[in-house]
């Protein structure tokens, strides 16, 4: 392959993350769409997308399309892949890969046997900051790594979604447990286990306490208790309570002790990137990540990272869920 069509499927706040970086990629176009919402169609086509389908099916069924990216609710997840994976088409799908073990397994399956490449949506490990700190620890400049504090406390469901002056409403599926397979942990914490375990190996023990400050039926909050195979302990820390992003890591070395973050623009420096090169740089990793996952099927490797990557986050989340601490 020389150049790499894309479809995109589902136009949510991520969906239309993707939509914008995909106008920025070498040897890729962004060719169709799909969603429900008309609306969200119409941002398509103003961008330049001219094949737009309100039923995914049609867009799988479209022989030009070589590759999509799947950007819809966990709980369709399982049926989008495999149906996907039996038409033929390259997978670039969002985190977490599945609600459960089992969907997992499935779809991982289901790539297989249709020869497709599959690569579960992680931005971290491709934002600079976090790649310096892998570098850190492969040149050992810090020592061996004793503790890892890894802390991502955002509002999840419950951000700003303001288009005008009048706030949407959070999508109803976020609350329903069966849909979503739980709450901040496997929703942020596949983010931190999956960065971590790209640092230190696999998790061997896993802790956790959960936080119901909002009464929900799944926490909107979760301390971890984790042992890697390099024996490195760490620190987990996710939660959706608060409007102050927060996502940073503090690795404490033999050597050295290190702190590094990951934030938002301000406001004013936000609008004026969104001005000038129509979007902010906050969201460079997600375009690297695509930009990794085409260079992938051009080169015909595999893209990390991998299905089973995202099983074996699932795995340790399902883990972390069973060994619950309680503190009262």
């Amino acid at each position: 392959m020389e150049n790499i069509r894309l479809g995109l499927i589902g136009l949510g706040y991520i969906g239309k993350i993707h939509l914008r970086q995909c106008q920025k990629l070498a040897n890729a176009k962004l060719i169709a769409v799909a969603d429900l919402s008309k609306k969200a169609l119409k941002t398509a086509n103003d961008a330049g997308v001219k094949k737009t389908y309100t039923n995914y099916e049609q867009l799988l069924k479209d022989p030009t399309v070589d590759a999509v990216i799947i950007a819809l609710p966990t709980h369709l997840h399982t049926q989008c892949a495999k149906q996907a994976a039996e038409a033929q088409k390259h997978i670039l799908l969002e985190k977490p890969i599945a609600r459960n073990i089992a969907e997992a397994k499935d779809i991982i399956t289901t790539a297989k046997k249709h020869a497709v490449k599959l690569m579960i949506g992680y931005p971290m490990r491709f934002e600079p900051t976090f790649q310096r700190l892998k570098q850190q620890i492969l040149k050992r400049t810090l020592g061996d790594i004793e503790i890892a504090h890894a802390t991502y406390i955002s509002s999840g469901p419950f951000f700003h979604r303001a288009e005008g002056l009048t706030p949407n409403p959070v999508p109803e599926w976020w609350f329903n447990k069966e849909l979503t397979g739980g709450g901040a942990l496997i929703d942020l914490g596949s983010h931190i286990i999956n960065l971590l375990r790209w640092y230190f190996g696999e998790i061997t023990e896993i802790k956790s306490y959960l936080g119901y400050r909002f009464n929900m039926p799944f926490e909107d909050s979760a301390i971890c208790l984790a042992k890697f195979e390099n024996n490195t302990k760490a620190i987990i820390t996710v939660g959706w309570f608060s409007q102050d992003y927060q996502l940073n890591i503090q690795l404490y070395g033999t050597v050295k002790t290190i702190q590094t973050q990951h934030k938002p623009l301000n406001k004013l420096l936000a609008a004026i990137q969104m001005l000038t090169i129509g979007s902010t740089k906050f969201y460079n990793a997600h375009k690297a990540e695509l930009q990794h996952f085409v260079n992938s099927l051009i080169n015909g490797k595999t893209p990390t990272p991998t299905g089973e990557d995202g099983l074996k986050d699932l795995e340790i989340i399902e883990k972390a869920y069973k060994n619950q601490i309680r503190l009262d």
